[in-house]
């Protein structure tokens, strides 16, 4: 099979495999805390995992990533029904990976998707058994529909975290300097936990999480793309801190402070690298 074909194909792995990232982390989210949820999370961090490599094997074959999302199912009233959409979705996903897997005869290649189908077929026993106990446990969505000046912060740095996650791995797959591709993925991971950590703090708050993303930076040349991240981290530390100083919420002023803290950090590691 030629190059852009097998390139074709592995972006829309890709692709499905950011769909189901956000599928999972928000049934994860919505659920709330326990045991359920942090194995939902668990399986979406391995599909992360499995998007980080198929963006390596794409790069390394000299094609353009797409960060699009793919194959999702959002339907569902009851997270019985959220659990069933995620056995279907990984039923896709088997079944897609097994058909790549005889298309594609780059050896390496091959390899690589059979590793991830065998993560997949494990995810499918996941799910099938979440359908079984979350209809036995009769578990709840957890979402509330509060709209107040803390809900509307923690929506904004929802919104924020996600777009970085995607800019800064971007960027770490173009970057010829292995230092900085390291602390771009080191970055994009911690700006996952705080994503996670906004939604959490949503749902306390009896409010939604809508994991969207805004447009993110596409520059990739090396000082051009350090410059732009520095200047957002110190933007959205100073948007962390206001929205602190907003609150009258001990722990939601807590979470932005730490936030804000970290943003700064990041700043400071990435004029480092510029330097």
């Amino acid at each position: 099979m030629e190059k852009p074909r097998i390139i074709e194909l592995l972006k829309r792995d890709m692709e499905d495999e950011h769909g189901a990232i956000i599928q999972y982390l928000g049934h994860a989210y919505a659920i709330g805390e326990g045991e359920v949820a942090c194995e939902i999370e668990a399986i979406a961090r391995e599909e992360m995992r499995h998007l980080d490599w198929l963006a390596e094997a794409i790069t390394d074959l000299g094609g353009e990533l797409s960060f699009k999302r793919g194959m999702m199912d959002m339907t569902g009233k009851t997270v019985f029904e959220w659990m069933q959409a995620n056995v279907g979705l990984e039923n896709g996903a088997i079944a897609q990976y097994r058909e790549h897997i005889k298309l594609i005869d780059n050896l390496k290649i091959k390899r690589l998707l059979e590793r991830i189908l065998s993560d997949e077929e494990s995810h499918q026993g996941d799910f099938k058994h979440f359908v079984e106990k979350t209809l036995r446990e009769k578990m709840t969505d957890k979402r509330g529909n509060t709209t107040d000046n803390n809900t509307e912060n923690l929506s904004w740095g929802i919104k924020h975290e996600y777009t970085v996650i995607i800019q800064y791995l971007l960027q770490s797959y173009a970057a010829k300097n292995e230092e900085t591709r390291k602390e771009l993925q080191d970055q994009a991971v911690n700006e996952m936990q705080h994503m996670g950590w906004l939604s959490e703090k949503m749902i306390d708050k009896k409010g939604r999480p809508h994991l969207e993303h805004d447009k993110f930076e596409k520059t990739l040349e090396h000082n051009t793309m350090l410059k732009a991240d520095i200047e957002l981290e110190h933007k959205v530390a100073d948007k962390y801190e206001q929205s602190a100083a907003q609150s009258t919420e001990g722990d939601v002023k807590e979470l932005f402070r730490k936030l804000a803290a970290h943003e700064r950090y990041h700043a400071e590691i990435f004029k480092d690298l510029l330097e």
